[in-house]
């Protein structure tokens, strides 16, 4: 455990891993794919990738990691969640597949597959909230992508939709070191939104460092 370098994991099920960790190194962290609760263990943080949520979720009870994985977000473990990820971390999903279940943390409602097939999927400009600035924007993709529905009042939206039918729906959210994006950065080469997470793991490892210290 290092808060200059911390170890952040990719959870490996299913779904754009590789792309996730590529992003991850280039962001400043240590980067590894988990499959397994030991491998939870080692972990400053943790990324839900994109990919199939329903699918993501059979293989969390497949191989145990489901409440592991819970318990560790109960405590505090940052996550940042894309598309399927922030799914996951949805403490209600409309639409969802009759057994589908969330792990939960965020008080957020969303919508699966909100942005039709994936022969629809698309791309916008967007300003990020904590991500960018003076005008910059982020090249978001989204790929048969939820939207938030509903934020509760800790929940702090990062980003929204600025054109289309699907304007001013919310599409980026925080809250405390639960981050979630319904889009793909991983795919576009830019690592800001990584960089963003990989700092909030920062910030989550020197004060536990700052109370140890106290000790």
């Amino acid at each position: 455990m290092s808060s200059e370098t911390p170890t952040v994991g990719v959870l490996a099920l299913q779904g754009d891993v590789r792309e996730h960790l590529a992003a991850l190194t280039s962001g400043g962290a240590r980067a590894v794919p988990v499959r397994r609760e030991r491998e939870l263990d080692d972990v400053d943080g943790l990324v839900l990738p994109g990919g199939e949520s329903t699918t993501i979720d059979r293989l969390l009870r497949t191989f145990e990691l489901r409440e592991p994985l819970r318990e560790r977000i109960a405590q505090g473990l940052p996550v940042y969640g894309s598309c399927a990820g922030m799914i996951l971390l949805a403490d209600r999903v409309l639409d969802g597949a009759p057994d589908q279940r969330t792990l939960g943390g965020l008080d957020i409602t969303v919508r699966r597959n909100a942005f039709g097939r994936q022969v629809v999927s698309w791309e916008e400009d967007l300003p990020v909230e904590g991500v960018t600035g003076d005008g910059a924007r982020v090249r978001a993709v989204f790929i048969r992508a939820p939207w938030v529905e509903e934020a509760g009042e800790d929940v702090r939206v990062l980003a929204r939709v600025g054109s289309g039918p699907a304007a001013g729906r919310i599409v980026a959210v925080r809250s405390g070191d639960l981050l979630a994006t319904s889009f793909h950065p991983e795919i576009t080469g830019d690592d800001r939104v990584h960089r963003y997470f990989v700092e909030l793991v920062r910030q989550r490892l020197r004060g536990r460092e700052h109370e140890e210290r106290r000790v």
